[in-house]
C-alpha cells in the first residue's frame, strides 16, 4: 500500500467521524467549511481521490462525496484512536451505578448492558461468566435407536450437558451403562484435557465415548449460555423492527420510528440475526475472545470469516478472573460506529465488571487487576 500522508490521515479521521455522525457522504466542501480548513477544496478532493485509491474510502459516484470502507475503518480504529472518549464525569457515573447495584450478578449483567448501550449509543451485549476448566463429575449413556445414543455429562459445579451421538456401531443399553460406569470412575474430577489424554488407552467403544466426552467437556468451559442484550432501538430500522416486535399502538410507533429514523438497515438485520442466532455467537465469541482477559477486541464487517456480518462491526471484551471466572462484553451494530467511544467504554466496564468478579471470587494466581484506565 502507497504511504499515507499525515494531512490524508487527518481527512480520513473527519471523513470517519463525518460519516459516523450522519451516513451520506462527505464532500469536500462540507469538510473545508465546517473545519475551517486552511487548504483549498481542490486538495481536499485530491487527497479523498488518494485515499480512495489506497481502498480507504469509497464514492457511489465520481462528483460525490466519500464514505469510509471497512479498510478505512479498520486505519481508523488501528491508528487515529488514541485516547479514552469516556470523561472523569461519565467514568464516575457509570462506577457509581455499579456500586449502587446490590451483591447480584444477574443485575450487573444487566446493569451492564444497559450502561454499554446507553454511553456507546447502541446494541450491546453481555454473557453470564462461566466457571473456567469445567471438570467431569458423572457421565451417562442412554440407547436410542440404532446407532444413536444419548450422551448426559454432569460437570462439577452441576450443570448438565446433553448431546446425542452417531456410534460405529448398534450397542445395547446394557453394555453403555458399563461403558459409562467406567468412563465415571476414570475421570471424575478431571478437566476436558485430561480426560482427552486417557482416550488412547482404553477399549475402542471406551476410547470413542471418551473423545466424545472430551469435546462436551470443552465446549462447556466456552459455552455462553445466557446472553443480556441492550440498545437494539439504537440500531434497528423503524418497519423491520416495527413487524418483528408486532408492535401496533400508533404512538409507539411513531416514537420507535422517529427514535430509528438514522438507521443502517443491513447492518442492523445482522446484528439482530447475530444476536438470535446462538451456533454464531458461539462461534465469534469463541474465535474473538480467546486472547488476553482485559484486551479489546474490534471486529469490522466479519473480518472476511463470516459472511452474515459482512456490514457490522464489535467492540468485544472478557471480563472476570484470569484461570476461574470470566464472561464477555461487547457493542455491536452497524460498521457505521463510533469506534473511539465504543472502545473506551467496553475497556472500561469490562474493568469495574473484572473487579466486582475479583471481589466476589478472589484473586487470580497472578493477582492481576483489570485494567480500567
Amino acid at each position: 500500500m502507497t504511504e499515507i500522508t499525515k494531512r490524508q490521515e487527518y481527512l480520513l479521521g473527519l471523513i470517519v467521524r463525518e460519516y459516523v455522525q450522519a451516513p451520506t457522504p462527505v464532500s469536500s466542501k462540507g469538510l473545508v467549511e465546517r473545519y475551517g480548513l486552511k487548504f483549498s477544496t481542490a486538495t481536499v478532493r485530491n487527497d479523498m481521490a488518494a485515499l480512495e485509491d489506497l481502498g480507504l474510502v469509497a464514492s457511489l459516484h465520481t462528483s460525490g462525496g466519500r464514505m469510509p470502507t471497512e479498510a478505512g475503518y479498520r486505519y481508523f480504529v488501528q491508528k487515529l484512536i488514541s485516547e479514552s472518549e469516556l470523561t472523569e464525569h461519565e467514568q464516575m457515573m457509570i462506577r457509581h451505578q455499579f456500586h449502587q447495584a446490590r451483591v447480584d450478578i444477574q443485575q450487573w449483567l444487566q446493569l451492564a448492558a444497559s450502561v454499554l448501550a446507553k454511553t456507546a449509543r447502541t446494541a450491546s451485549l453481555v454473557t453470564a461468566p462461566v466457571v473456567s476448566h469445567a471438570r467431569f463429575k458423572h457421565l451417562e449413556l442412554i440407547a436410542t435407536t440404532g446407532r444413536q445414543a444419548l450422551l448426559i455429562l454432569v460437570l462439577d459445579h452441576g450443570s448438565v450437558r446433553q448431546q446425542m451421538l452417531t456410534l460405529a456401531e448398534p450397542v445395547p443399553q446394557e453394555t453403555l451403562s458399563e461403558v459409562a460406569g467406567r468412563i465415571t470412575v476414570l475421570c471424575v474430577g478431571l478437566s476436558s484435557e485430561a480426560v482427552r489424554q486417557l482416550a488412547g488407552q482404553q477399549p475402542m467403544l471406551d476410547e470413542e465415548i471418551i473423545l466424545l466426552t472430551a469435546d462436551v467437556l470443552f465446549r462447556a468451559d466456552t459455552r455462553h449460555e445466557m446472553v443480556y442484550k441492550d440498545g437494539l432501538v439504537n440500531i434497528l430500522d423503524p418497519a423491520y423492527l416495527l413487524d418483528r416486535l408486532e408492535i401496533s399502538d400508533p404512538a409507539e410507533r411513531d416514537e420507535l420510528t422517529r427514535a430509528l429514523a438514522q438507521s443502517d438497515i443491513p447492518g442492523a438485520r445482522q446484528t439482530l440475526h447475530f444476536l438470535e442466532e446462538q451456533s454464531l455467537l458461539e462461534d465469534v465469541l469463541s474465535e474473538a475472545l480467546s486472547s488476553d482477559l482485559h484486551g479489546v477486541q474490534v471486529m469490522i464487517g466479519g473480518e472476511g470469516r463470516w459472511d452474515e456480518l459482512s456490514h457490522t462491526s464489535m467492540v468485544l471484551s472478557r471480563y472476570g478472573v484470569e484461570g476461574r471466572v470470566s464472561g464477555a462484553l461487547g457493542v455491536l451494530g452497524p460498521t457505521r460506529l463510533h469506534y473511539g467511544r465504543a472502545i473506551s467504554t467496553v475497556r472500561y466496564v469490562a474493568g469495574l465488571m473484572s473487579d466486582m468478579m475479583i471481589d466476589l471470587y478472589g484473586e487470580s494466581d497472578d493477582s492481576a487487576r483489570a485494567d480500567i484506565r
